[in-house]
């Protein structure tokens, strides 16, 4: 009776084991996801889009030795927001009329639904790239986002920086994003996307489009930080999970998933043995007529 009971755990245990399993396979078609990459180009002539896009540049380093104006007008070098923590970095204009608002926002809702701390555990630097933009405008947005976010610090870590041209430039060219304007509708033609940097200024993930999902987002800072923020379930969620250039999101590892679920299994039924012969060696001796 007894060896038919430890039978029946050891199939449960493989019918467990091989659910989970099935459970992880089951979600990795819901993490596929398209490119979104929409442009500014309302209003603005056809031909200037041919030269907008995004060109990643991967673990590639920014200079940070160029200078912009903050949002309270001081002139600081870039790499004042770097050295200790990752970085999530936007290029957009504070006078934009349509595309830099959603991307503003979108990033702001993202970052506000992780339990990171903007300021704490990583910053955001906003860079205006229309050189005629001042500090004035630079700290308005930056009251109203950091407001709309609404934790302590947030002020300290989320900076929105405005330069000359020049500088602007070598930035943009730096994270591979290209832009045009267009001097009859006084608009700049441009890509949306955000980038995430390590504390040293290596580009270390692209996030496309105008939402970013907070999974994504807060895993690219996990990483980019080399696992000094975050909890140990990041760890594992980076295990799963791997970052997917070609889309800028992050899709589950099948290769992983399978060890994964391998070990899993052996370490159920070990479990599963090791109790079967644990009862086995305490059963009772039968006592003799």
């Amino acid at each position: 009776m007894l060896a038919r009971t430890n039978s029946t755990i050891a199939k449960r245990a493989a019918v467990i084991a091989a659910a989970l399993a099935c459970s992880l396979f089951a979600a990795a078609p819901r993490a596929c996801a398209q490119l979104s990459d929409p442009v500014q180009s309302v209003g603005v002539r056809p031909e200037l889009l041919k030269e907008v896009g995004i060109d990643q540049k991967l673990n590639q380093s920014i200079p940070l030795d160029l200078t912009f104006r903050d949002e309270h007008g001081n002139t600081v070098p870039l790499g004042k927001y770097f050295g200790q923590k990752p970085v999530v970095l936007s290029l957009v204009y504070y006078g934009c009329p349509m595309l830099c608002t959603p991307v503003l926002s979108g990033m702001e809702a993202s970052l506000r639904n992780i339990s990171l701390n903007i300021g704490e555990d990583y910053n955001v630097v906003t860079v205006s790239i229309d050189p005629s933009e001042g500090s004035n405008l630079a700290r308005v947005k930056q009251e109203l986002y950091t407001g709309v976010y609404g934790r302590p610090g947030a002020a300290e870590g989320w900076h929105f920086l405005t330069g000359d041209e020049a500088n602007i430039k070598k930035l943009a060219d730096a994270v591979g994003f290209r832009y045009a304007y267009d001097p009859d509708s006084k608009q700049f033609a441009h890509a949306s996307a955000i980038f995430v940097l390590t504390p040293e200024g290596k580009l270390s993930k692209y996030f496309y489009g105008i939402t970013y999902p907070s999974r994504d987002v807060r895993l690219g800072l996990v990483e980019a930080s080399e696992g000094k923020i975050g909890t140990p379930v990041d760890a594992v969620m980076l295990f799963c999970y791997h970052y997917d250039p070609n889309t800028g999101k992050y899709g589950l590892l099948v290769s992983r998933l399978i060890r994964g679920g391998g070990a899993l299994t052996v370490l159920v039924l070990g479990i599963a043995m090791f109790m079967m012969f644990r009862n086995e060696r305490y059963k009772p001796l039968e006592r003799k007529a």
